[in-house]
């Protein structure tokens, strides 16, 4: 996640950089040919940053480089009046303001990946910034060389009307709806897709969403991905084959729900979920993004859903501790699938000195009373863990460079884990290798035992056997066993670190709860297989997905629904 607002920071300093530099090289001094060089980077730096940002406004920067180019093409001409040069400069200017609007205007529209599409004409709208960076390229290789101001101004007359063609058929399409159906809809209703994962998150959330889609694939089924955010559009469509589809409005979420549709499957409780709720005639499903003993795992939205998909009877427990009073009928026990490709340590071997351990801090929380974030003392966890000469594996949770506090001290652990492998030689692994080259399965089976905070980190190691620590950051000590049940199962690493030595040396030599963890893990995780693990959730999903409603009875006037989906698992 760093390394993505690295690059969105460096690709606006690049932009607006050589975007000011540029135009101060045409309009203020005689340097004409590094500045329309100059220009030309800046245009190149423009596009690559709508690459990174889609939602980039550039409009300023390219009016910025028209005015400089214009300046300097005068200049190449011999600084008399051209008429085609004073012809460029309103309709190319007028192109450059049309941007931002047409962009938008297009971003109401259904748009999806992963389905064949006829292309409507040979320059959509959503091409359009290219259309302007062609314009600005063209003028200034005209003004390089230079040719005449006419050729300038054809291009520009070109341009012109390709965009204007484009925009034209967009607001007819807008007000005056055509009998054809949207091409999106058309196409969705040829593939006939049966279920659909729908997603509404944060920019940065799409882990929230892929870890379901492998799963997803083995029902066998038709389905599609349904996101309300276009930041989501091409991160989804690279984790999967099926359509992904962006739905910007209700209207284009009304659009996209074919009638072949019978359930929807969700991953958090985001506000925009209502949009979908309020079909009936689909079957709703909440899958969540992870297992754990924190609030947001017990939340009371939670009962709208029709069937809610747990990984044990543990989770069943949760809602009821937190007052959160949902029937019992409503909730499917299918283990964490994610965790299948975790190696199991058998229950009767005792493990060796442990020598590696995966750091997993969570982050701040939208709330207070969410924040589980170890990050505070996390300095002097790492200084204890190396001093006992253990490799680390940190892995934080995607989110946790949205707060610069917690930013700054990920910064500082990374500098120690780096110092240490300098001087030691031990691989400890962060960063890219531990977040993104290597899978959260990855990390664990590198790992001989974890510290964690209360996140559903915890829950997957479980799965593993070996042994784990969670951190306690604001209950008291007496309280937090209660308040988090899976700690019983690990050993307890207060705020205050008073007990870390003990704690280390429960988790790191003796492991005294080992045949706790064995009894809690099936509470937690359901009792399934290992080898056919995750065939639960595939085998419980489809039977959803493939329900069919039964014939109404002879003599009823208007059919009895008999029995429901919600009814045919327990």
């Amino acid at each position: 996640m760093r390394g993505d607002l690295v690059r969105k920071l460096t690709a606006r300093c690049l932009t607006v950089g050589l975007a000011v530099l540029a135009f101060l090289l045409l309009a203020l001094t005689t340097a004409t040919w590094p500045g329309l060089l100059l220009s030309l980077a800046a245009v190149a730096a423009a596009v690559l940053e709508r690459r990174v940002r889609p939602d980039a406004e550039v409009t300023a920067e390219f009016v910025l480089l028209l005015a400089g180019i214009l300046v300097a093409y005068h200049r190449q001409l011999g600084g008399g009046a051209d008429p085609a040069l004073l012809a460029t400069a309103p309709v190319a200017l007028a192109l450059l303001l049309l941007d931002a609007p047409l962009r938008r205007a297009r971003s109401f529209e259904l748009r999806a990946v992963n389905l064949e599409l006829p292309t409507r004409n040979p320059f959509v709208t959503s091409r359009f910034s290219h259309a302007v960076a062609v314009l600005l390229t063209g003028i200034a290789l005209c003004a390089l060389v230079p040719l005449a101001a006419w050729w300038a101004l054809l291009l520009t007359l070109l341009i012109a009307a390709a965009v204007g063609l484009s925009g034209l058929d967009l607001v007819l399409r807008r007000l005056r709806p055509s009998a054809t159906p949207d091409p999106v809809v058309a196409a969705l209703k040829r593939h006939q897709p049966e279920f659909v994962l729908y997603f509404s998150a944060p920019a940065g959330s799409e882990y929230q969403a892929t870890m379901w889609l492998p799963y997803l694939e083995r029902v066998g089924r038709p389905f599609m991905v349904l996101v309300r955010e276009a930041d989501h559009l091409a991160a989804l469509a690279a984790a999967t084959t099926a359509p992904v589809v962006h739905s910007p409005t209700v209207r284009a979420v009304d659009q996209a729900i074919v009638p072949s549709l019978r359930v929807a499957f969700y991953v958090n409780h985001g506000a925009k979920n209502s949009h979908c709720l309020r079909f009936s005639r689909l079957t709703h499903i909440q899958l969540h993004h992870g297992d754990s003993d924190k609030t947001p795992s017990a939340n009371p939205l939670t009962a709208i859903f029709d069937k809610i998909f747990v990984a044990g009877e543990a989770a069943v427990e949760r809602y009821a501790r937190n007052g959160v009073h949902i029937p019992r009928e409503k909730f499917v026990v299918v283990g964490r699938p994610q965790v299948e490709s975790i190696t199991v340590v058998p229950a009767h071997r005792r493990p060796g000195r442990v020598t590696t351990v995966l750091y997993t801090p969570t982050w701040t929380g939208h709330n207070a009373d969410a924040d589980y974030c170890s990050l505070p003392i996390a300095e002097e966890l790492l200084r204890r863990l190396l001093a006992r000469e253990i490799t680390v594996i940190l892995r934080p949770h995607p989110y946790t460079l949205q707060n610069p506090q917690s930013a700054r001290q990920l910064a500082r652990l990374e500098e120690l884990l780096a110092a240490d492998r300098d001087r030691s030689g031990r691989q400890h692994a962060w960063g890219a290798t531990a977040t993104r080259t290597w899978s959260l399965a990855e990390c664990v089976n590198r790992s001989e035992a974890l510290i964690s905070d209360v996140s559903g980190v915890v829950s997957d190691y479980l799965y593993s056997g070996k042994p784990f620590a969670v951190t306690n950051m604001s209950a008291p000590p007496e309280d937090f066993t209660q308040e988090f049940p899976l700690s019983r199962a690990g050993y307890v690493l207060h705020r205050d670190l008073a007990t870390l030595d003990r704690v280390l040396d429960d988790l790191l030599v003796t492991d005294p709860l080992a045949e706790l963890r064995w009894s809690t893990r099936s509470r937690y995780l359901g009792d399934f297989p290992a080898e056919s693990y995750a065939d639960v959730f595939v085998s419980q999903a489809r039977r959803f997905v493939t329900w069919q409603a039964p014939a109404p009875r002879a003599g009823s006037a208007n059919g009895e629904p008999g029995q429901q989906p919600h009814e045919i698992a327990r």
